[in-house]
């Protein structure tokens, strides 16, 4: 905790004054084009890996970077992805996966979350995914299994988006974008989904293809 304290003390000192007027209209609102969904993995950072300045990404963060399918259920990943998409008008949303994801390794192995109830229930909505995974590359295991079950997941999510009625609507209109990534880790490398190829290829090979 010392170096976290530190470290918002030298923000103060150092880092704010030098982007002060950035902050002063911040201040008065936010316009953020990428509302990103992510995992809340501390070794997953959005800012850093986009490079983003304050107030261009929205950000969401959950074990997995799941997103429930739409329900009569208020739950406050749904509540900020309407605020996201009805009131602050992003008009892309990211949902970013990683390698080595703890989530993605308890949606594989359930049996392991006997004592993590909450966690075993909130892993559900990836359970699709592993089904997936399994169906196509039956002959995957460990560190491959769990690649194919991250990127599945991602994409699963998607399809989870397109059940909200304000993505719906968005990208019945063309005003929304959705965009499936999944972080490197180790490589620093962002791999995004190419819908052409069925593939998930480097961001600027399929980026380049979109």
């Amino acid at each position: 905790m010392k170096k976290i304290v530190e470290g918002v003390l030298k923000f103060k000192k150092d880092v704010f004054p030098r982007h002060e007027t950035l902050f002063k209209d911040l201040a008065d609102g936010q316009q953020p084009e990428v509302l990103m969904i992510t995992c809340a993995d501390s070794r997953v950072d959005p800012g850093m890996i986009t490079q983003a300045a304050p107030g261009e990404l929205f950000i969401c963060r959950n074990a997995g970077n799941i997103v429930p399918p739409h329900t009569q259920h208020t739950g406050g990943n749904t509540a900020s992805i309407e605020f996201a998409v009805a009131v602050l008008g992003v008009s892309e949303i990211v949902v970013c996966g990683h390698t080595d994801c703890g989530a993605m390794k308890g949606a594989i192995n359930p049996e392991g979350l006997t004592s993590l109830p909450h966690v075993s229930n909130w892993l559900s909505h990836s359970r699709a995914a592993v089904a997936v995974a399994r169906r196509k590359f039956p002959e995957l295991e460990g560190k491959a299994l769990l690649k194919a079950v991250t990127e599945q997941n991602v994409l699963l999510q998607l399809q989870h988006l397109r059940t909200h009625p304000v993505v719906a609507a968005g990208l019945a209109t063309g005003q929304l974008r959705l965009h499936a990534w999944v972080y490197d880790i180790g490589h620093g490398e962002i791999l995004a989904y190419d819908e052409s190829s069925d593939r998930f290829e480097p961001l600027e090979r399929a980026e380049a293809v979109a």
